[in-house]
């Protein structure tokens, strides 16, 4: 693995060393390469805009982030993103990474999908939201300059990334469709099956034993 890309460091202390190895022993190519390109199109950011973060614990947070993704960290109940920011707690817990750390690393990994929040909480929180959102959607694809895209993608290639990506994504949400409600998770079920209905929130709401 790369040392540096574009003057942004992969963290080699034993913490980052571990967390690599395990996310690589559970992840394929196409998941452990987008989690690294998290991290480094986050840390790019955050030194553009001369942001204090913990390189870190950001790094932690972007390895673990589609972690919910795979077999072995799947539950039936929870979101995805919860099952992913779970089981990296655990892991900087079991290390004696105190717990406003690791509930900050929880923080970044629970809401790297949420919408409109995430880009105004600590920077590690903002910054795993920011290198999701370039990677994955393309959102601030132009504040990187041709050269640190073509680096970042050198030394992690994106390969079939879209299509490998929507499987996995997909696979995930139709095992269970109860945590998709209210999350951009819905769309991976609505794009594989345009039948299914969605949850409604008004219809929620008129269901209730509420009398008014």
């Amino acid at each position: 693995m790369m040392s540096v890309i574009s003057s942004v460091k992969i963290p080699d202390s034993k913490l980052a060393r571990e967390a690599a190895e395990l996310v690589r022993s559970h992840e394929d190519d196409m998941l452990f390469n987008h989690s690294v390109r998290v991290y480094v199109f986050g840390a790019m950011k955050g030194l553009r805009q001369q942001l204090k973060f913990d390189p870190e614990l950001l790094y932690v947070a972007a390895l673990f982030h589609d972690l919910g993704l795979v077999d072995h960290y799947h539950t039936q109940t929870k979101r995805f993103e919860v099952d992913g920011a779970d089981a990296a707690r655990e892991f900087l817990r079991a290390r004696g990474i105190a717990e406003p750390q690791a509930d900050l690393v929880w923080e970044a990994i629970a809401l790297h999908t949420t919408p409109g929040i995430p880009q105004f909480m600590r920077p590690e929180i903002a910054l795993t939201n920011a290198g999701v959102l370039v990677d994955v959607v393309g959102i601030g694809y132009d504040d990187y300059t041709p050269e640190q895209r073509d680096q970042v993608i050198s030394a992690f290639p994106r390969g079939d990334f879209k299509n490998e990506f929507l499987k996995v994504q997909t696979c995930s949400a139709l095992k269970k469709p109860q945590t998709t409600f209210g999350t951009v998770n819905f769309d991976y079920i609505e794009d594989h099956d345009p039948s299914f209905r969605k949850p409604n929130a008004c219809t929620r709401i008129r269901s209730t034993p509420w009398q008014s």
